[in-house]
């Protein structure tokens, strides 16, 4: 670990005396003897402070944002030095100690305590921490929601073993939100290069942020709520789009499926044994030589009509596409890329070439505008073959080439690669963290030409900030492990509050072997995520739900009818999270962040805003302790009203995972069939929860096109409120009505009315 935040380190300091201060423009700069920095307005609740140590700032455009800046900014002389004014924020400077003050409209923000710092190859800023701060966020990490007393990583690394202390991983989103109890903020450094940031790990009351570049480009977001923060980010961001009804369905998977005839038995074994299934993905087995975009003709001798055959099931295939291309003269992807430009290269010209699954193989230049094109081009046999999804692996990118000294993060494309920017090459040291992101944009790209009017279908390991605008997220290669399932829950919700809403983890653990009661827990937790996939490594023991006898097979079934039933609710929170940003699933210091039990709160949460989910994560257990926001909550099962603002014991049998229900919720279900395609959607029923009231907006459409956006969606709210006479009414409003399939009248149940008041029913 690179202990940055060091008295005895030898810095320099940039930043003082103040040569000049000027407006120019819709942005204000401060020239400082050594660098620059700029600040610019993005929108009144956004500001962007960059600082270049060269004085000249990069045109390069950003992988990240989609917001450019339109507001308007002001200068003027402070009490110790020139103050800017950006939308709600106010900027000091200090003359004498360089350091900035940032204040939005409830006061400070960030309180840095000097200069920008440089050193030979980065750029370092510290700021205090208030001693009741929580930190949030900053993506894929182990360990719990709260961040605080972390020293953490911005650096896609390919590492299989995720213990507690083991950073990075997969996925660099360098975002964070700082929340004191009352007021939350929050920080994004835009930066694809290494970086770091020490979250009162060196000194517990210093905030510390180290990137190695020339430059740091800081947005600085206001809230005053959490909620505010992640809405405002992901709007910066940009924000996920409605996927495919399917893809919320269950998927199985294993490295790997093969030849047809197990895929075919699979498919079979699903329908006979009534679980439901949509998708079957198929792992680098499927490949010919781990030649991407080919198929094994011995294996697989027509895919197109294996694709249908498990269409008129009601299956999709996903399958997996790594970006090393095999060094093969023979091989005409390899050919075409090399003569064309199209892969990574040294400062001297030549390919460079490492080695993954194909043995020595060429990574593509996914910084490039035109290799994007190429690579979207040659999914034509996957896509044209019928199949519905793409799975991206290795993307960090992986190597297994270099020598690691056991530092995994050494395991990738080394830092002198160049990457070509569409002109404006530059170190892959620069760039590393972007690699995965630009591959998912190739391959979005790759459903707009070869199934056009369908919505993609992206799953991805790697990424860096605004991911969620191209591809869902797994989170890799854990275990089968109690300890991983615990540590899912909040590496997920650390994921969501980091704008990717889209997440979830491979069930049952990828690594080892489950039991079938870990098997069983992990199907409970995952069937109530928002992705939905049980995985397994090629060496473990079989892991399809009827692998681990009866008992666990009827409790995998269970739990996976359980969200075949509640698609209507979670379809319609996916429109809500591509609307505003907002998680799926969601930690209660979101909704609760007065409630001060919630803040570091990590093995139970919130699935939308009305279902309260504690999944069970050690063995044995038949029941677990649940904290209640304060409020009247339903236990789910049993329809039992209790009362919240305090812990309870809830019962967890081995088929049950304990779920409870927000007082003034309205839940839709549909009956459960053996995939979403075999499903009446025609046909709901709505449960009204009563004691509070509520609202939910069930939205209807065709699952898989994208003609919503011209209007053919429905859109219907529900409201609960009390009469006068005591009696809980729900009310229906279409307030649009442009598809022709949606449920024409819902089955009603009222759980809980007449309610009374507090006290009893």
């Amino acid at each position: 670990m690179i202990n940055w935040i060091t008295k005895d380190k030898a810095w320099e300091l940039p930043a003082s005396p103040l040569l000049g201060a000027a407006a120019r423009g819709a942005a204000c700069v401060l020239e400082l003897a050594k660098g620059s920095i700029e600040l610019t307005a993005v929108e009144p609740s956004i500001m962007r402070l960059r600082y270049s140590r060269s004085g000249a700032f990069s045109v390069r455009p950003s992988r990240a944002v989609v917001a450019l800046p339109t507001g308007s900014v002001s200068l003027v002389e402070g009490k110790s030095g020139p103050e800017i004014l950006a939308g709600r924020f106010s900027v000091d400077f200090d003359r004498s100690s360089g350091g900035i003050t940032v204040s939005g409209s409830n006061g400070i923000i960030f309180s840095g305590e000097g200069p920008f710092l440089l050193d030979r190859d980065s750029v370092s800023l510290t700021a205090i921490l208030a001693p009741d701060e929580s930190i949030y966020g900053l993506g894929e990490k182990t360990g719990f929601l709260d961040r605080r007393g972390r020293h953490v990583e911005m650096w896609n690394t390919d590492d299989p073993v995720h213990t507690p202390d083991k950073d990075p991983l997969y996925q660099s989103i360098p975002f964070l939100i700082r929340f004191d109890g009352v007021r939350a903020s929050g920080l994004f450094l835009d930066s694809t290069a290494r970086s770091f940031f020490d979250l009162g790990f060196s000194d517990s009351e210093r905030l510390g942020i180290s990137v190695h570049d020339t430059e740091m480009d800081l947005y600085f977001i206001e809230g005053p709520s959490i909620a505010d923060v992640v809405s405002a980010y992901t709007r910066l961001t940009g924000r996920m789009s409605l996927p495919p009804r399917w893809a919320l369905g269950f998927g199985q998977s294993r490295w790997s499926y093969h030849p047809e005839s197990r895929v075919m038995d699979l498919a079979l074994s699903f329908r006979k044994r009534d679980i439901p299934c949509d998708t079957i993905y198929l792992d680098i087995d499927y490949m010919d030589g781990y030649r991407v975009f080919t198929w094994n003709g011995a294996r697989f001798p027509d895919p197109a009509r294996m694709c249908a055959k498990l269409e008129m099931m009601g299956f999709r295939v996903v399958t997996i596409v790594d970006p090393g291309v095999k060094r093969d003269a023979l091989y005409p992807l390899y050919v075409e890329g090399a003569r064309e430009g199209r892969f990574c290269r040294l400062a001297d010209g030549s390919i460079y070439h490492g080695k993954v699954w194909p043995g020595e193989s060429a990574y593509p230049d996914f910084s490039c505008g035109a290799t994007r094109e190429w690579w979207a081009h040659a999914h034509r046999p996957l896509l044209e073959s019928g199949v519905s999804g793409i799975w991206n692996d290795m993307n960090e990118p992986s190597d297994f080439s270099p020598e690691t000294d056991g530092d995994r993060r050494k395991a990738t494309v080394p830092d002198e690669v160049m990457s070509d920017e569409d002109g404006d090459p530059r170190s892959f040291a620069l760039s590393h963290n972007a690699y995965g992101l630009d591959m998912c944009r190739a391959t979005a790209q790759a459903f707009e030409e070869f199934r056009p009017g369908k919505r993609p279908f992206v799953l991805t390991r790697a990424g860096y900030a605004g991911i969620q605008r191209y591809a869902a997220v797994w989170t890799g290669d854990n275990h089968s492990w109690w300890e991983h399932l615990a540590q899912a829950v909040p590496m997920q919700l650390g994921m969501g509050l980091s704008g990717v809403c889209f997440v979830g983890g491979d069930s049952g653990g990828f690594q080892g072997d489950a039991d079938g009661e870990l098997f069983a827990r992990w199907m409970e937790f995952s069937a109530l995520t928002p992705f939905f996939r049980a995985h397994s490594f090629i060496d473990s023991k079989p892991h399809e739900p009827w692998s681990f006898g009866p008992e666990t097979e009827a409790a995998a079934r269970d739990a996976i009818r359980l969200r075949y039933s509640l698609l209507p609710y979670l379809y319609s929170e996916f429109r809500k999270a591509s609307l505003d940003g907002l998680p799926v699933m969601r930690p209660l210091v979101l909704d609760y962040q007065n409630d001060a039990r919630t803040r570091n709160l990590c093995d139970e949460f919130l699935l939308g805003r009305s279902l309260l989910v504690a999944p069970v994560l050690r063995p044995a257990e038949r029941e677990r302790l649940v904290y209640l926001p304060e409020g009247l909550w339903y236990d789910f099962h049993t329809k039992e009203a209790v009362e919240g603002g305090r812990s309870i014991i809830a019962a967890a049998p081995f088929n049950r995972i304990p779920l409870f229900v927000r007082a003034g919720a309205l839940i839709p279900f549909a009956e459960p069939a053996d995939s979403t395609a075999l499903m009446d959607f025609s046909r709901l029923r709505i449960e009204a929860y009563a004691g509070a009231r509520g609202a939910f907006e069930l939205y209807e459409d065709d699952g898989e096109s994208f003609a919503y956006r011209e209007g053919a969606y429905t859109l219907t709210r529900y409201e609960i409120a009390q009469a006068s006479d005591g009696e809980w009414k729900i009310h229906s409003e279409r307030i649009c009505n442009g598809w022709t399939g949606a449920c024409a009248s819902p089955v009603v149940k009222l759980i809980g009315g007449p309610w009374k008041g507090p006290g009893g029913l």
